[in-house]
């Protein structure tokens, strides 16, 4: 896996069953024609922010700048996400 911050945390197995499930179970989204609801201090994560308000998702994310839009938009960290699925 050529990512260093998941190949450090997750083996290539997962990795390929993670690549699988999103395969079977992610959804495709047109790129979005708004502007994000909110701007991030990163202008790079602008582009998740208005595609995740355009599908109406939440985002999952070890980013700080995003995560500090918490308050603003629905993003979890991986942690909360898993918490939040297992219904913990």
């Amino acid at each position: 896996m050529g990512y260093r911050k998941l190949s450090d945390r997750i083996t290539t197995d997962e990795s390929r069953e993670l690549i699988e499930l999103l395969g079977h179970e992610g959804e495709v989204h047109e790129d979005p024609t708004e502007p994000p609801p909110v701007r991030s201090p990163d202008p790079g994560d602008d582009y998740l922010i208005a595609l995740a308000a355009a599908a109406d998702a939440l985002l999952v994310s070890g980013d700080r700048h995003l995560l500090g839009l918490g308050g603003d938009i629905p993003v979890y960290n991986p942690a909360r996400f898993l918490e939040l699925v297992e219904g913990r």
